[in-house]
């Protein structure tokens, strides 16, 4: 018997949970289109989740591109002489299609993901969400609609950039280590690339900008326990993001490219 209550608390608690992260992201999403919109706050979440990943996104995405650049010739030399010649191919498609997307979404709920949660839980383990309900300041509407608006709003905008940053990462290594012609490297990615390659990426960016600031408002705005719950849903925030963001990937790409 204690196993088949073990089994059915779990199975009951997992629906819990499902029901409680709906009914969060059913009430967020209603006041991001509701009136009043506090603009300066949003103008302030665009500048800390977007403005200031720039560096990480940067970072992650023109590694990302010099090493699929260099990984790709030494796999294409191994298989087929003049093959190295789709490297090009390679790194656009790779790049815009999923590494770009996926590793700055990933980056970015690390960075913004912990942020949201720690600072939403001091608050509520602090008394200040209470404190803006007796102030007749509804805390969703204060709290979590400018942070979901502005992940909305400024990740498709940082992965454009990374996108940008991957690809001239993997032209910097083809030209310049692996003595590639650079006219002809350039007109390779550009007649390759399509439109869908790209706005699929962007589609991607958009969702996990909506996950990651969500699970970070809904992991910081239920904490309890003080410093130690903090802790854990600034952890919980960024864990919860990241399997979120791998499991929409799947989807997404299988919408777009699915046989």
């Amino acid at each position: 018997m204690s196993f088949l209550q073990l089994t059915g608390a779990t199975i009951l608690g997992f629906f819990r949970a499902v029901g409680h992260i709906t009914h969060f992201t059913i009430v967020a999403v209603s006041h991001c289109f509701r009136p009043p919109f506090y603009f300066q706050l949003i103008w302030r979440q665009i500048v800390e989740i977007g403005y200031y990943s720039l560096p990480v996104v940067g970072l992650t995405t023109v590694f990302a591109g010099m090493v699929l650049a260099l990984q790709s010739y030494t796999g294409f030399a191994r298989f087929a002489a003049g093959a190295e010649s789709s490297i090009a191919k390679v790194v656009v498609l790779s790049i815009t299609r999923e590494l770009a997307p996926v590793l700055a979404g990933l980056m970015v709920a690390a960075r913004v993901g912990s942020s949201i949660a720690a600072e939403i839980g001091t608050m509520r383990v602090t008394e200040q969400i209470d404190a803006l309900t007796t102030l007749a300041t509804e805390p969703f509407k204060y709290l979590v609609a400018p942070r979901v608006i502005a992940g909305i709003a400024t990740l498709p905008v940082l992965i454009l950039i990374g996108d940008v940053i991957g690809i001239f990462g993997g032209y910097i290594v083809a030209v310049y280590k692996l003595d590639f012609n650079a006219a002809i490297y350039l007109k390779n990615t550009w007649d390759f690339v399509q439109f869908v390659d790209v706005f699929s990426g962007l589609v991607k960016a958009t969702v996990f900008g909506f996950v990651t600031t969500l699970m970070g408002c809904y992991q910081g705005y239920f904490s309890k326990g003080g410093a130690q719950g903090v802790g854990a849903a600034t952890i919980n925030a960024v864990v919860s993001s990241a399997i979120l963001i791998l499991i929409l990937n799947y989807m997404i790409t299988a919408m777009f490219f699915g046989a």
